[in-house]
């Protein structure tokens, strides 16, 4: 899909705040609330703009742990793999998932509410997924950023 500068900068505002108002968005981009609503209905259509949501502090909420999962398996067979995308997307611990090139398959992102809720969680992993070679956890310290903010520098400059 072609995005043109008004597109660029919308989708900069959105992804920083999606609360903003049309009239709001309109005023920061030089166009009309409905002409901004518009191109944001587009936008979303066309899946350029996946989803509207909230970050919400993982600690706030009680699950208190935060790991990096590093995933390998035996096999790497087309329908190993697909399966394995297919189950994380149903599993409530996993924040994101990502397929990678490396030293490993998958790397999950993953959160609990404790150490002991975690362990539960590989062993269910482990026993469900009998293709996983190694499993490898980094448990995350500090979160200093955390979001969603994709740069539009690529698209056009402003």
């Amino acid at each position: 899909m072609e995005l043109d500068l008004l597109d660029a900068r919308l989708l900069d505002l959105v992804q920083r705040n999606n609360r903003l108002s049309s009239e709001a968005l309109g005023e920061k981009v030089g166009l009309s609330a409905s002409g901004v609503q518009r191109r944001l209905k587009r936008l979303r259509s066309r899946r350029v703009i996946e989803a509207d949501v909230s970050i919400v502090s993982p600690k706030a909420i009680g699950r208190n742990v935060t790991m990096l999962v590093l995933i390998s398996f035996e096999r790497s067979r087309a329908d190993i793999l697909d399966r394995f995308k297919r189950a994380v997307c149903k599993m409530s611990e996993v924040m994101s998932g990502f397929y990678v090139a490396g030293q490993a398959e998958f790397v999950l992102l993953v959160t609990a509410h404790s150490m002991e809720d975690y362990e539960e969680f590989t062993r269910r992993l482990v026993h469900d997924t009998p293709d996983i070679k190694r499993v490898d956890t980094m448990v995350v310290l500090d979160r200093f950023k955390a979001g969603f903010t994709v740069p539009m520098s690529s698209i056009a400059c402003w």
